[in-house]
């Protein structure tokens, strides 16, 4: 069974445009490579601000362990972390199961 992962990242005020330039130059191939492509990125308009939110679909835990694995063993990727700590106030994550009658699945 596919589940979904929902990350939502509060950004520092007035921040949001810089970290998605930096992801989009030094981390979006990195990511695509490891994760696969996302379903969607996008920030708040309405309601809390500074918030940007992603999805992704794995077939199941077990690959999306296998995918951040091998992520984080990237040392790009290790790299480019240390990068977000002037952006990045917050993390949550999520792991989202698909009802039987979800268009998604």
């Amino acid at each position: 069974m596919a589940i979904f992962e929902l990350r939502t990242y509060t950004l520092k005020p007035g921040k949001l445009a810089a970290y998605l330039d930096l992801y989009q130059a030094e981390a979006m191939a990195i990511h695509v490579r490891h994760l696969g492509p996302s379903i969607g990125w996008w920030q708040c308009d309405i309601g809390p601000l500074n918030q940007l939110v992603m999805l992704f679909r794995y077939d199941s835990h077990e690959e999306r362990e296998r995918r951040r694995a091998a992520l984080y063993s990237d040392p790009e990727w290790l790299a480019f972390l240390p990068k977000t700590a002037d952006y990045i106030t917050a993390m949550d994550n999520r792991i989202l199961k698909a009802t039987a009658f979800s268009p998604m699945q």
